[in-house]
């Protein structure tokens, strides 16, 4: 009999990881007046996002490109249920 194993990631969400969206803007070195755009996803622990905080400290120390903003969005995969009754029952052969 094969024995199915779970997805590190779905694994990682059961632990309370939240995949995790940010847009970073950026100045560009060479032309400071321009900004780009860089867009990082990985899983990570919301509210503190330790993930992302550590790329960011990665970025200020290694790359030349200073950090304008940087706007995050995340969500929990794995939810609840909802269940709501609507007092039918329908029988299907």
């Amino acid at each position: 009999m094969a024995r199915t194993v779970a997805s590190p990631e779905f694994v990682r969400q059961l632990e309370g990881f939240s995949l995790t969206t940010a847009e970073i803007l950026y100045r560009l070195p060479d032309h400071p007046i321009l900004l780009q755009s860089y867009v990082w996803q990985d899983y990570d622990l919301a509210p503190r996002f330790p993930a992302l905080m550590k790329f960011l400290a990665f970025w200020r120390e290694k790359l030349d490109g200073p950090l304008h903003s940087v706007r995050v969005a995340h969500t929990s995969l794995i939810k609840p249920a909802e269940i709501r009754s609507i007092g039918v029952e329908m029988l299907l052969h």
